[in-house]
């Protein structure tokens, strides 16, 4: 009677966490052959929790003595994904050059449909906002909070407008403050396209949308007095890098709506869990974007005057992360 019951509690014991084991199995089997390299993003994040579960499992049928052959099973799967899972420690820069050179970009290639729609968001903003503050002006209030327009209005005149683009710096710790002002400021923004995901992404696409009108309208107005190309020389050497990474932001937080929205056949918290590994990977990423952003607006805009050496620098960012993005990672075919 003994050995029946302990039989049928391998057999329940095995049903519930049974898919756990086959999937680790099928990563490990991937990794010996070909190498932790061959694993995808998300099936790369998802090894350690693999192998915790089946540790946890080996745990609980060691507790309640289930039968030899189910807990060679568990010992035998433990101890291949261990190596793996364990054996990378102590190597932080060999993690932190995997996740530059293919996590990061990979995750977002993965997900390019979430950072297509996230930049048309954003680039509809910018649309929206100029063309409707060109055609009337009075919007530009509405667009552009007070505190970021400093004066900056229709009210300006040509000159008003032109000096910030060419501020000069008093002192050089000014310059570091400003920079971490900076990354602070557009980090909270970012973030909080990501936070607000969960809210079925309607808040993420509203936040984007808004980003975009001011910049839009802000825009309008420089046009407005001749000073549009000295504008966006102005903007976008670090506008590249952080737009991007607010957009990437907003991507990530779009995928989280999309769980809560349209979950599959899965419930709404597994299908959060499934996205958070690559959404996290992506936030990550674009965080660090946001630093070389703060940088270059803290120091080189400020210090480099010359329009034509901002737009080669903004032309150079922009290939940079075309080029980055559409290649970094991939396996050689």
């Amino acid at each position: 009677m003994t050995t029946r019951r302990r039989e049928t509690r391998s057999v329940a014991f095995r049903r519930d966490r049974e898919a756990s084991w086959r999937r680790l199995e099928r990563v490990l089997d991937t990794v010996e052959s070909r190498g932790l390299t061959a694993l995808p993003e998300r099936e790369l994040l998802e090894l350690p929790t693999l192998h915790r579960a089946a540790l946890s499992a080996l745990s609980v049928a060691r507790a309640i003595s289930l039968d030899r052959a189910l807990l060679a099973y568990l010992e035998s799967l433990a101890a291949r994904s261990h190596g793996f899972v364990h054996g990378a420690r102590g190597r932080p820069l060999a993690a932190f050059e995997r996740f530059v050179l293919v996590g990061f970009p990979a995750a977002v290639r993965e997900h390019a449909w979430a950072v297509a729609l996230a930049g048309g968001v954003l680039l509809l903003g910018v649309l929206t906002g100029f063309a409707v503050t060109t055609a009337q002006p009075e919007f530009y209030d509405s667009f552009v909070p007070s505190g970021l327009a400093a004066g900056r209005d229709f009210h300006a005149t040509a000159e008003e407008l032109r000096a910030p683009l060419y501020t000069e710096p008093e002192f050089a710790s000014a310059l570091a403050l400003f920079a971490s002002f900076l990354f602070q400021h557009n980090a909270q923004i970012a973030i909080l396209c990501f936070a607000l995901g969960a809210a079925a992404g309607v808040p993420v696409v509203w936040l984007l949308f808004t980003n975009g009108l001011t910049l839009g309208a802000m825009a309008a107005l420089y046009a407005s007095h001749g000073l549009g190309a000295e504008f966006w020389a102005w903007i976008l050497p670090h506008g590249v890098p952080e737009l991007l990474a607010i957009v990437l932001c907003g991507a990530a937080g779009l995928l989280q709506g999309q769980a809560v929205l349209l979950p599959g056949r899965c419930s709404r918290a597994e299908a959060l869990r499934r996205v958070g590994a690559p959404a996290a990977t992506i936030v990550l990423g674009s965080v660090a974007m946001l630093a070389l952003a703060a940088l270059i607006e803290g120091f080189f805009r400020q210090l480099v005057h010359a329009v034509p050496i901002r737009a080669v620098v903004a032309g150079g960012m922009s290939g940079f992360w075309i080029l980055y993005f559409g290649s970094a990672g991939r396996s050689p075919r």
